[in-house]
């Protein structure tokens, strides 16, 4: 599903953000990426999803290689991914149901079929009864799981979720915990990237470890 070979990005010559990264992620696999700020966690996520490429090295996704891929082929990648942030990135003008709906909008389709994955996402994340509200008017673990809605309403084959849990309450982190694992068990490949090293001890999972841009372990639960 996901395969890194000799990855190193640098974003200038004395800022080398990940080096020689090579690994395996196969299909169905739920990991954590770990390592202390500045390791190379969201780098690494970001050149998942073509936010960046990589300086040298090669990335394959669904065995399509991602490094070469050209601007107007991005989109269609980016349909397959789900991404979650920490600072949740909704659209503040836009209502619940539209923040949702809005990843479905962009692939073209139609408005029965948008309405009815719109109210299915929010309804596994427990919030259809919020769906015309604002952003503002949500609570930081209403806003994460609307977040988490707008990830799974394309039902990608990868979910990247970076830092999901860091502004949050332990009872919060929790219920989002269980909605990545529901998406996991429905065959999602789930990365979560994470400091918090109670979630993979409470939830044991396959555990890759960066540190100053290095891959220094990479253990089985």
């Amino acid at each position: 599903m996901i395969q890194l070979f000799n990855v190193t990005k640098r974003y200038s010559s004395d800022s080398l953000a990940l080096k020689d990264l090579t690994l395996q992620i196969d299909k169905g696999e739920f990991v954590y990426v770990t390592g202390a700020s500045g390791a190379g966690k969201t780098t690494f996520l970001r050149l998942l999803y073509a936010a960046e490429k990589p300086t040298r090295g090669q990335i394959l996704i669904d065995n399509k290689n991602i490094s070469r891929f050209r601007s107007h082929q991005i989109p269609f990648l980016r349909r397959k991914i789900g991404v979650v942030f920490q600072d949740f990135k909704l659209l503040q003008s836009r209502t619940v149901y539209e923040n949702v709906a809005f990843a479905l909008e962009a692939q073209g389709k139609k408005r029965y079929e948008v309405s009815k994955k719109v109210y299915q996402a929010l309804k596994e994340v427990g919030l259809e009864h919020r769906l015309q509200r604002r952003p503002v008017e949500l609570s930081g673990g209403e806003q994460q799981r609307i977040a988490i809605a707008r990830a799974l309403v394309v039902d990608p084959l990868i979910l990247l979720a970076d830092e999901p849990s860091g502004n949050l309450d332990q009872e919060v982190t929790l219920d989002i915990m269980e909605l990545f694992k529901r998406a996991n068990a429905r065959g999602t490949t789930v990365l979560l990237a994470t400091h918090d090293h109670s979630l993979h001890r409470r939830f044991p999972r396959r555990v890759l470890t960066l540190d100053k841009g290095k891959l220094i372990g990479d253990q089985q639960p």
